[in-house]
Formats: C-alpha cells, structure tokens, sequence
C-alpha cells in the first residue's frame, strides 16, 4: 500500500515539474533583447549564390534585423516573407531559439538551365519553372541559345531541363541546347563531335533511349566522331549523317 502510494505522489511531481519547467520556458518575458543571429544557408557549399553579409544587409536596409529588438516584437513571418521576395531565395524559415536568438534558414534557389538568347537576354530556369537573374557564381548546367522567349523557357525548355536533372547521364551529356527559330532543338553533347537533333521539344524518353541504344551499339562500334548529325526527329528511327571527308 505504501508502495503504491510512494508512485502516485512521485507521478504528481514529476506532474507538477513538467508543467512547471514548460510555463518557465513558454514564459519568457518578451521584452528580453534579441542577442543575434543564427543564420544557415543550407545549399551554400553547391551554390554560393548569396552570402550571409548579403542576407544581413537585405535585413539592415529594410529595418528588419531582430538583434537588439525585444523579442516579442520581432515578426519571424514578416523576415520569412521579405527574404523569400529575393530573386536568389527559394525558401526562407524563420524561428525563436531558446537563448533569445533568431534562427534564420535559407535555401537557395536551384538552376536547371541557363539561357543565353538571341534577343539578349540571359537568365537561369529554376526547378520550380521560374526565371532567375544571374547571380555572382555561375552554375554547372546546360546553356540554352538561340530563338527562346520566356513563355518558351517556362514551359518547353523546364520541361527539357527537369529531364535531364533526373537522368545523371543526359544531363552529364548534354552541354547546350539550341533552340531553332522553328522551335525544335539541337543539342551539343560533351562526348563526340556530332549535332544530336530532338525536333519538337516533347517525348523525352523515348528519344533518349533509343540515342542511348545508339550509342551502345553504334558509335561504340564506328566511333564517336565518325557522323556529324543524329536525328531523333521521328518515332523508331535515328537518321545519321555522315561527315564530309
């Protein structure tokens, strides 16, 4: 009986502890001063399209850095929204820590193309299908040229671009994309010194697949330099040119 009875009461204060130590620290008064930042950009070593002292300054101009503030004034959604109107942002979280700090995490947007116009403009395409300014670094992927207006790039060629993140050997191959004034494509590869011809931007894989049979069996064979155009225009057939000796 007095076993059961030594329980119950050390369950009461085990009770009474917890609902103590949370009320102490959901408690906080929140005139307590924001001591600083704790500022992650977490795709830096991939991309190092913005900075920390970027992210600080973007913050100091428009009067929205926390330290110093009292804590209860700080609106964590007001930085989230701010940060993510950034051309290079693709998401920002911001939080409260426990040492009266604001933990701030940003994710940086993700190229998938570089375009590099006729008309002159040059911008990236982002995963998400949006255009992007250059920034300071440049990024590893393919470069677009040629006729592409932006309602193109958005749709047509982020569909391309998609494909080729998803296939590792494609989007090793595939170093610029030409886009006629016809609106077909012509793509330069890393390996072999031909011109691979799509056609219309559309049924990916079955073109790529049979290019990879292509190369497995064909080129393997005759040699990677031996044509100088492959077509992969029309359904269940690759039309080659040779080069001209």
């Amino acid at each position: 009986m007095l076993k059961k009875l030594f329980i119950f009461l050390f369950l009461i204060l085990i009770t009474v502890y917890l609902v103590m130590a949370v009320t102490v620290m959901n408690g906080k008064p929140n005139d307590q001063t924001c001591s600083g930042m704790e500022l992650v950009i977490k795709d830096s070593i991939d991309y190092g399209f913005i900075s920390k002292r970027e992210v600080l300054r973007l913050l100091n101009n428009k009067k929205l850095s926390p330290i110093g503030k009292p804590m209860g004034e700080i609106n964590t959604r007001q930085l989230e929204d701010e940060l993510r109107q950034h051309p290079l942002i693709g998401n920002a979280e911001c939080y409260r820590t426990s040492s009266n700090r604001i933990g701030i995490e940003i994710t940086q947007r993700l190229p998938i193309l570089r375009v590099m116009a006729a008309n002159g403009e040059n911008y990236y395409i982002d995963d998400k299908a949006h255009l992007m300014p250059i920034p300071n670094s440049a990024a590893n992927v393919a470069i677009v040229t040629g006729y592409v207006d932006k309602a193109f790039a958005a749709k047509e060629l982020y569909e391309f671009g998609m494909f080729l993140q998803k296939h590792p050997l494609w989007k090793a191959q595939i170093q610029q994309i030409n886009v006629t004034a016809a609106k077909e494509l012509e793509l330069v590869p890393q390996v072999g010194d031909h011109i691979i011809f799509l056609g219309k931007p559309n049924n990916y894989e079955n073109k790529f697949d049979r290019l990879e049979t292509f190369y497995k069996r064909g080129l393997n064979e005759v040699g990677w330099n031996k044509y100088s155009h492959i077509s992969l225009e029309f359904d269940n057939q690759i039309i080659c040119t040779k080069k001209e000796k």
